[in-house]
């Protein structure tokens, strides 16, 4: 989950870097890839009893977010 979730912000600043917005949109494309798998491990973890429920309510809407922040982000890039 820590490998998924430092992904997520280090792949946008990989692309940032890039010389075209076709080579930001794959980062940012694999950014959201780390995003859903980051999802999908919590979802395990809390069905395994790994997460509390507590840390699992907070954290699930937040993860939501950011995966719609990060594809407003891919749609915005990819319409200029």
């Amino acid at each position: 989950m820590r490998r998924a979730a430092v992904s997520i912000p280090s792949n946008i600043a990989e692309g940032h870097l890039r010389k075209t917005a076709k080579d930001f949109k794959q980062f940012l494309s694999i950014a959201r890839g780390s995003c859903a798998e980051l999802e999908t491990q919590m979802i395990i973890a809390h069905t395994l009893g790994f997460i509390q429920e507590g840390n699992f309510n907070n954290l699930s809407p937040k993860i939501e977010e950011l995966s719609k922040m990060l594809f407003s982000f891919y749609s915005k890039i990819n319409s200029n």
